[in-house]
């Protein structure tokens, strides 16, 4: 299978820069698997959408502040204010933190640019006052660092803490714009609770309280399991056929409470409805993981789903629009069929919908 069978044509001026004003003011596009056939409906008909008897799951991991502007050593410092300002000359440098691979040394996989620069055993300086500094300690591909940050902090709250003064929230880089203030509350899912993720999932970013009311005040149950989003998102797939790509492992958790949920509704074939991809992809990790139930407890998903994929939890997906040639694009046509998505996508840009991560959304059951 060729990654070029997941090309589609996107008008740039479709690519979402900026959040709607209200969070559920969205279009979606309902797309029906048996048939292929789709309507254009609004995200606040979700609730109508469901059924007696449906489960649906949420990711609620919360992004945090993982990009940093800094420089090299001997360059002068950067503001952490004003990030337009920045560029790569005289030893300024980006960071993305992408995993936190340990917490005592506080050792991160992260993405650097400039890339080809930033040698094993450099120094990077963090803040207006050098409040964070880290040591790279290994090198990779395609920009890829291991590095270690010192200080020494009393507490991981503590290392958090300085991220939130002087890193920036990891905005994808379709968005051509500095991150504001505004991000901060924005690119946050209304119930995001533990810390981990360098890109939001991006579906739930329409849920607004009252449209999680609304969905519990028609009975519908919910749950929610927690995978951290990392490099993965943010890696192209730079092979010609869809199997030689290799997918980086992402760490996630199901609560005893969800695992209980979930296989109640397995059992009498309820129906899953996953918000997103991430969830998608920790659901169906979990059921092979266990044999055919899902397994509480934390694990990591290096699962790749893409066409040919069979699914063992998930019957119904609310997912956001996806990069061409993308392994979420992969995924959510493994779902529906790829002729179904691609046809879905192309009224989806006539008709002018809004894409990616602040655009608009797509109901697939």
């Amino acid at each position: 299978m060729l990654v070029s069978d997941f090309h589609f044509d996107l008008p740039d001026e479709l690519i979402a820069q900026e959040p709607l004003a209200d969070r559920d003011g969205s279009r979606m596009l309902h797309l029906e698997r048996t048939g292929g056939r789709y309507s254009d409906r609004m995200f606040r008909d979700f609730p109508e959408l469901l059924r007696p008897g449906d489960l649906v799951v949420f990711n609620n991991t919360r992004v945090f502040p993982a990009r940093l502007y800094g420089r090299r050593q001997g360059a002068q410092p950067v503001s952490p204010h004003n990030p337009a300002a920045h560029n790569f000359l005289h030893g300024r440098i980006e960071v993305l933190l992408t995993r936190q691979l340990s917490t005592e040394p506080n050792d991160w996989e992260c993405l650097v640019r400039p890339g080809r620069k930033i040698g094993v055993g450099e120094r990077l300086f963090f803040g207006e006052q050098d409040e964070l500094q880290a040591e790279v300690l290994a090198r990779r591909e395609f920009g890829e660092r291991r590095i270690r940050f010192q200080p020494v902090f009393q507490s991981e709250d503590d290392f958090f803490a300085a991220l939130d003064r002087i890193g920036h929230v990891p905005l994808p880089p379709y968005i051509a714009r500095p991150d504001s203030s505004r991000d901060r509350e924005r690119y946050q899912t209304v119930y995001a609770q533990p810390r981990g993720s360098v890109a939001a999932p991006t579906a739930g970013l329409h849920f607004t309280s009252k449209v999680l009311d609304r969905i519990q005040e028609r009975g519908i149950e919910t749950a929610e399991i927690t995978l951290h989003v990392g490099l993965g998102t943010f890696q192209p797939v730079r092979v010609e056929r869809v199997e030689d790509h290799k997918i980086h492992c992402e760490p996630y958790s199901v609560s005893a409470q969800a695992a209980d949920a979930i296989n109640q509704a397995l059992r009498v074939s309820r129906r899953v409805i996953a918000v997103g991809t991430t969830t998608v992809r920790t659901l169906e990790h979990a059921f092979r993981r266990g044999a055919g139930t899902i397994l509480a407890g934390a694990s990591a998903a290096d699962l790749f789903v893409y066409p040919g994929f069979e699914f063992g939890v998930v019957k119904a997906v609310l997912t956001n629009f996806h990069l061409p040639r993308s392994t979420l694009l992969m995924l959510v046509s493994a779902f529906s069929g790829r002729e179904n998505v691609l046809r879905a996508y192309e009224h989806a840009v006539s008709e002018r919908y809004r894409f990616y991560s602040y655009g608009d959304c797509m109901f697939i059951d």
